[in-house]
Parts: structure tokens; C-alpha cells; sequence
């Protein structure tokens, strides 16, 4: 196993980590109060204590949810160190786990890190926007996943936790104002139907006014508008069976984020360009959360639809028999400025799609003295269609003699996948588990790309003279004649992409393939119970993620190829203390990755059109880290928890381009979007009063260090870069490059400090609350993106507060 090495980092983060290291150390044999409430999760997919599961876990209360207002997949996965979150160009989420990840922005593309609501997938991260509201707790599992929870868990796994239905009759709900107008209600019902039936209802609601301001002009962007609602119902004819049915959904027609424009990196310095100047004099967004710019209005219309069932029947005292069946239906029409300026350099006019997913699973368990196991299998049937528009008025694409200014591109997969897996935990003795497991998985997945140019946009003129008006469908049959084979010419809307490698192929067809993958992912470990409130445990396994399909704008069908299948060997030590009479519970663990195949977004150099996106594996990776969480009762008043994740990740061998073209070898760079340091602490505080009732109040940090937007950030600098012999056009070089900061590509590190205050009244009915998120107003952003002629940021929220009141029966 790699031994974390400290001695590269700044003397500052070298204090931060040891520092963190070692109060938890120092804290835990001071503290004798009140004990902690043990945790209890469904890693292994049984309910029991998150102490005595050889395995990194973090798990986060319905309670601290609600009291810090984290309400976002963004919120809930910045607060779990080691866990990143970021925004693609499209609005998409990138999850990345340790540094395991995908940084790719197309609809149907299955995360590093799979998702479920108990336990049921939501295999894409679009899916998972609104469902943290009304739960139990939320659950992160670190490492790979891949034997009991199969869906791609290279990285790992988020399973968020509902509320259950009951049947003692209660309602209650909360209504918060803050900042931004913003307006959000939350509410449920909950109880008894019949004898053996109960159901919970519950909803959360959202509006909010505008939070982005245009650098160029007066308009703003960012209203918020959604609605979710989740109907869950219990059915128990016996005491051995119980059945479970949720319907569950939400609609937005919020605006996406709109980006802030840092650099402008022009393909072409032809003397008499008129674009470049135009990118040249625009200017960059402001250094605060709330500046972006566009060049049209940003919009946003989604829905999401899942309905499950799941039977749990007791067969005996000691076996289980366990069946799941989901279907998940979601659609999108968004409208987005993707380059983060007033100019459309890189802008989607649209991006619908949607996406339909059925999951079955069925399993059945065991539970003896010295012997837990489960056998399983499920199957997956997903589609998935994306449809791009993307306008490039004022790219280089468009200009004399060519002047390209629209394409689009659909992406249609089916996806087909079954698997069968078994996992046996056998006490080898009174104080040794020995536990294996392992998954056979089969997956198929026909996709059908084709990139197209639609009817130039109004105003621009026909260079064909024929009356085609579509100036990039006129230059694909011109370069398809460069091949020298006969061919049909294409019409508009027809796929454009030349079926060769360069410019040996011919327009006209899709791009076709069948993607048949398997593997066997599989996990061998010990855990050591070296006495009643420790655990030490030693894990090695193994995960896969399958390839997918790019939906890009492409010149060949090189760059609509799929990736391949991704895998990750990782070995894992750590422990769990339970210490000072329960009163203090501290982790640890270590682990070493080899990573082969990780897939990413990289580039390829076309001749004709300069650096184009396609997706890529880059074929070796390591990552090594330490991480320690600790939380401790230091009175019967106040809490203490802090955690914190180091990860040093490294690319071992890698050959491809650079986002600005240049074929490099890129081996020894860190992996993008993958902080050294991230870290979260929170402090509470609650107190009975004499007349009644509890005060209580609290403060919570999240933060990471520095990372990498692309590979090779910290090295890729923009100078102003005039071309060789170009002629001035308007006072301006022709040719020119520029960036806000040299290393413009970099995410640097932050820290945001949230915090709330509040009374809850001594019968637990009424609670009021005053809270605030990142109350010093940290500048940050948690992406970069790199369109074809411009990079921009995507920033986080600006200093957000408001008051909360509820009412609990």
C-alpha cells in the first residue's frame, strides 16, 4: 500500500492536516459526557450500526440536514470531505470521490459515484437533483461499491435515506424567507391507513428572484422555481412481510447558472477576422459570485418521475427474501449560454432530452451466528436521447468562406445490463470477520451519435448560392469530396461527421456502434474487533464503471467513439473508536487506488477546425490518501465534529492534447477536480432553559485546497499571442489570446462558514431558526470549463441568509 508523503505540500497545508490530526487525537481522552447516538446505516443492505462496518462511512442526520439547510446535491456533497462537486457546461453534475470521478457533460452518462434513494438507483446525476428533502439521513460510501451496490460505484455510493411512514398519525412543516426572496415550504403527513397500511406524504417547494447580474447590460439570471413530492406507503399483511411502494418526483423550470468568462482562446489569426477583436474587447466577469454575463436568456424546464416497490418477506427466522422493481422517467428542454460572455462563441439555443430506466433486483439473505450473506441479481434497461442545438455566431467557425454558425448533435443509447453477485461476512472467530463478495456484470449498450448542421441562423448568408442555407452542411460535402469516393451529398439536419478518420471520410452517416462490456468487480476483507469499542478492518477490492457515448460537436467519427469501461483496485485500512464512555467516536483510514482506463472529456487536434472535444482513457492513474473524522460530546451542551480528507493523486501514464491543442505527455499531473485537502468541522450547541424549551445554535466549515480544472492547470498560462505577419484589424492584432489570471484553469481553494440560531419549544411542536450560508461572502467556484474558443468559471453561491419557523405534531 502507498504511504501518504506530506513533504510536498506548502508548509501551511502540511500544519492544517497534521494539526487536524492531531486535535482529534488530543480530544479523545479528555471527554466523559453525555454518550453519542449511534448511527445506524444500510451499507452492507441491513440495518445495523455504522461502527461495527469495516468500511469508510459518512453519514449525515435528517436533523443536521435541516438545520444547516442543505438542500442541494451541491450542499450535501460539498459537506462530506474527499466528496467534490462541480458543474459542467451543460448543468450537469460531476461527482468525484477520492478523486475517482467523470468530468463529462452529457445527459445520459452514468457518475463514478451512483446514486439511490433506499436503495433504489437513480442511474444519472440528473435525476438527483431534488431529492434530498424529508430523510432519515444521507449516507456516503467510499471506495468502490461495486459488489453489493453495482450501478458503476467505482468512486463509491450516495444513498439517501427517506422518512418512513408510521403509524402514529403526525404532521408538521417548515416555511423559510431569505435572501433573494427567496421562498421555500417543506412539509408532510404521516400515519395509519388501515391495520396493515400506512403512508407519508411530503413535499418541498422552492422560489427565489434573480441572483446574477450581467456584466455587459441590466439583465439578471437565476430564478429558482421547483416543486418535489414523495408518497410512500407501507403495507404489512403479516409480521413476516412487509411491502413498500414509493412515487416520488419533481418539476423545475429554475434558470441553469449562468458562467463567468475568463478567457478568450481563439482557433484562428487570419488577418482579416472580425471575431477575435470582438472576444478581444469583451470584458472579463468581476471577481464576485454574483457577476456573469450571456447572450441570450437562460431558461430551464425539467421533470422527473420515479415509482418503486420493493417486498421484504421473512421466509424464516434467519432468511430473507428481497424484491425491487423502479421505473424512472425524466425530461428536459434547457436553454444555456455556455461560454459565460455576451458573445455565442459556444451557446446551447437548447438541450432536450430524456431519459427512461427500469431496475429489478431480487436477493435473498441469511443471518446466523457466525454467518451473514446475501445472493442477488438485477437487471437494468435504460434509454437515454439528447438533442443539442449549439450556436457559434461569433466563433472563428464563422467566418469568410466558411462561415459555420449552428450545429447540433443527438445522442441515442439503449442500454441493457444484468448481474448476479454475492457477498458472505463468516466470524472466522469471536473477534475476526472475514468478508468476500463479488459481482458479475453484463452490460450492452447501441448508441447512435449524429453530429448535424441545421439552417444558418437569421441573418447570416448562404455562401452556397444554391439556396441551401446551411453554410456547414455546404462545407461538409465540399470536404467529403476530398476523399475522393462518390458519395450523396447531404442536406440539412442530415449527420455531417465524416465516417473517417481525418479527412479521408465522407458525410452522411451516424455514427453506430455496440459498446458489449463485462466484468467482475469483488471485495476480500478483515475486520478486527479488537475490543468492545474498537474495529480495525483491512479492505482490498475491485470496481468497474462501463463506457458511454459523447454527445459533442464533431468534424469525424473518431471523436464520437465511446469510451471504455474504467476499473479501480483499491486497498483500504482504518479504524472506528468508540471512546470516554461513547462519548467520543473516532475514524481513520488510509487507501491507495490504481486506477486504469479513467475515462474524461479530453481534446483531439483537427486539422481543419483546430481543437475539438472528444472523450478519452487515460490508461494509468494512482491515488493515495488519509482520512480522520471525529466527533465528541465535549459537554452535555456542545458538539464537536470534524473531519478531514488528504488525497495526492497522480497520472502515471497519459499521452493526449491540452485544452489548447498541444499533444503532451501529461504523466505526473494531478487528476482534475481533485483537491489535496478538503476538510468540514461544525460546532453545536443546545441548552434546556428554565422557563422551557432548548436554545441552541451552531457554526459549520467547509473548505479544500487548490485543484486542477483540466489537466496540466497549474502550467497552462494565455499570454497575448499575435500571429506571425497578421495585420492590425480595428487598432488589434488579429491574432491574440487572454485570460483573467495566468493560471486560469486553476480551482483555487476556499472555505465557506455557515451558521444558525434558534429555539425549539419544550414540547418539540414549534421551532424557529435564523441561519446563514457562507456568511463571509467567500468568492469561489467549483468548475472551469473549456468551451471550443472560450474557458469560463462556475461560481458558488454568494453569502445567502434567512429565518426559518416550524411546526411538528
Amino acid at each position: 500500500m502507498g504511504i501518504v508523503n506530506l513533504n510536498h505540500l506548502s508548509c501551511f497545508k502540511r500544519k492544517a492536516v497534521v494539526a487536524g490530526l492531531l486535535l482529534s487525537a488530543q480530544l479523545v481522552p479528555t471527554v466523559a459526557n453525555a454518550a453519542l447516538e449511534e448511527i445506524i446505516v444500510t451499507a452492507n443492505k441491513r440495518a445495523e450500526s455504522a461502527n461495527d462496518i469495516g468500511l469508510s462511512i459518512s453519514a449525515i442526520s435528517g436533523e443536521k440536514l435541516a438545520e444547516q439547510k442543505l438542500t442541494s446535491l451541491e450542499e450535501i456533497t460539498s459537506s462530506v470531505p474527499g466528496l467534490t462537486f462541480a458543474t459542467s457546461q451543460q448543468n450537469t453534475p460531476i461527482l468525484t470521490l477520492r478523486g475517482v470521478g467523470f468530468n463529462e457533460s452529457s445527459l445520459g452518462v452514468y457518475p463514478a459515484t451512483s446514486l439511490y434513494v433506499d436503495e433504489i438507483p437513480l442511474p444519472f446525476p440528473v435525476m438527483a437533483a431534488h431529492s434530498a428533502y424529508d430523510l432519515e439521513r444521507a449516507e456516503v460510501l467510499k471506495g468502490p461499491q461495486g459488489v453489493l451496490f453495482g450501478q458503476n460505484s467505482t468512486g463509491g455510493a450516495i444513498n439517501f435515506i427517506a422518512a418512513k411512514p408510521t403509524e402514529e398519525f403526525s404532521y408538521g412543516g417548515d416555511l423559510s424567507y431569505g435572501k433573494f426572496d427567496r421562498v421555500e415550504a417543506n412539509g408532510f403527513v404521516n400515519g395509519a391507513l388501515s391495520d396493515t397500511v400506512s403512508a407519508r406524504l411530503a413535499f418541498q417547494t422552492v422560489n427565489a428572484d434573480d441572483w446574477q447580474e450581467s456584466v455587459t447590460t441590466n439583465q439578471e439570471n437565476g430564478e429558482e422555481e421547483y416543486t418535489a413530492a414523495r408518497l410512500s406507503v407501507r403495507f404489512e399483511p403479516s409480521d413476516s412481510a412487509e411491502i413498500n411502494l414509493n412515487i416520488n418526483g419533481w418539476t423545475d423550470k429554475s434558470d441553469p447558472q449562468a458562467s463567468q468568462f475568463i478567457a478568450a482562446v481563439p482557433k484562428r489569426f487570419d488577418a482579416d477576422m472580425v471575431n477575435p477583436p470582438l472576444q478581444f474587447a469583451h470584458p472579463f466577469a468581476e471577481e464576485d459570485p454574483e457577476s456573469a454575463d450571456w447572450s441570450f436568456e437562460n431558461s430551464g424546464d425539467k421533470e422527473f418521475i420515479q415509482a418503486s416497490v420493493r417486498g421484504d418477506f421473512d421466509l424464516s427466522d434467519s432468511l430473507t427474501l428481497t424484491a425491487l422493481a423502479a421505473h424512472s422517467d425524466y425530461e428536459q428542454n434547457q436553454v444555456q449560454d455556455g461560454d459565460g460572455y455576451a458573445l455565442s462563441t459556444a451557446d446551447f439555443l437548447h438541450t432536450k432530452g430524456d431519459i427512461e430506466s427500469t431496475f429489478i433486483e431480487i436477493r435473498l439473505s441469511g443471518d446466523s451466528d457466525n454467518l451473514r450473506w446475501v445472493v442477488g441479481a438485477n437487471y437494468e434497461d435504460s434509454s437515454t436521447y439528447e438533442d443539442q442545438l449549439l450556436q457559434l455566431l461569433n466563433s472563428t467557425s464563422n467566418r469568410a468562406g466558411v462561415s459555420i454558425n449552428r450545429s447540433g448533435t443527438t445522442n441515442e443509447q439503449d442500454i441493457e445490463s444484468y448481474a448476479i453477485f454475492g457477498n458472505v461476512d463468516f466470524d472466522i472467530a469471536e473477534d475476526l470477520t472475514l468478508k468476500t463478495g463479488a459481482r458479475y456484470t453484463d452490460t450492452e449498450i447501441d448508441g447512435e451519435v449524429c453530429f448535424f448542421y441545421p439552417y444558418n441562423a437569421p441573418g447570416e448568408p448562404d455562401i452556397s448560392g444554391t439556396g441551401l442555407n446551411s453554410n456547414g452542411t455546404f462545407t461538409f460535402n465540399f470536404l467529403g469530396t476530398l476523399a475522393g469516393v462518390p458519395f450523396d451529398p447531404i442536406d440539412p439536419f442530415d449527420c455531417a461527421a465524416l465516417n473517417g478518420p481525418t479527412l479521408e471520410g465522407v458525410p452522411g452517416f451516424p455514427f453506430k456502434e455496440t459498446l458489449a462490456e463485462d466484468n467482475v468487480s469483488w471485495r476480500i476483507g478483515l475486520d478486527w474487533q479488537a475490543s468492545d469499542d474498537a474495529l480495525i478492518y483491512a479492505n482490498i477490492s475491485q470496481g468497474y464503471k462501463a463506457g458511454s457515448f459523447p454527445t459533442i460537436a464533431a468534424a469525424t467519427h473518431i471523436q464520437l467513439a465511446p469510451v471504455v469501461e474504467e476499473s479501480v483496485l483499491a486497498y483500504e485500512a482504518g479504524f472506528k473508536v468508540s471512546l470516554a464512555d461513547s462519548s467520543v467516536q473516532w475514524n481513520g483510514a488510509v487507501f491507495h487506488y490504481d486506477y486504469e482506463d479513467k475515462q474524461v472529456r479530453g481534446k483531439l487536434l483537427d486539422p481543419v477546425f483546430g481543437t475539438l472535444d472528444r472523450l478519452v482513457n487515460v490508461p494509468e492513474s494512482t491515488i493515495t490518501g488519509i482520512e480522520t473524522d471525529i466527533t465528541a460530546q465535549l459537554t452535555d451542551e456542545l458538539t464537536l465534529t470534524i473531519a478531514a480528507t488528504y488525497v495526492k493523486s497522480e497520472v502515471d501514464k497519459y499521452e493526449g492534447y491540452d485544452v489548447l491543442g498541444n499533444l503532451r505527455d501529461l504523466s505526473g499531473n494531478d487528476l482534475p477536480l481533485t483537491p489535496e485537502l478538503t476538510y468540514s468541522a461544525d460546532l453545536d450547541y443546545r441548552t434546556s432553559l428554565d422557563n422551557g424549551g432548548t436554545f441552541f445554535m451552531g457554526v459549520n466549515v467547509i473548505g479544500q485546497s487548490d485543484s486542477d480544472g483540466a489537466f496540466d492547470a497549474d502550467d497552462i498560462t494565455l499570454a497575448y499571442a499575435p500571429a506571425p505577419g497578421a495585420s492590425p484589424v480595428n487598432g488589434l492584432a488579429a491574432g491574440f489570446h487572454k485570460s483573467i489570471t495566468d493560471n486560469y484553469l486553476e480551482i483555487d481553494g476556499y472555505t465557506t462558514v455557515g451558521a444558525r440560531i434558534g429555539y425549539e419549544s419544550e414540547d418539540g411542536h414549534w421551532k424557529v431558526m435564523l441561519w446563514g450560508k457562507n456568511i463571509t461572502d467567500e468568492y469561489y467556484w467549483n468548475a472551469v470549463n473549456s468551451s471550443s474558443e472560450a474557458a469560463s468559471r462556475v461560481a458558488g453561491r454568494p453569502r445567502t441568509y434567512g429565518l426559518t419557523v416550524g411546526y411538528r405534531y
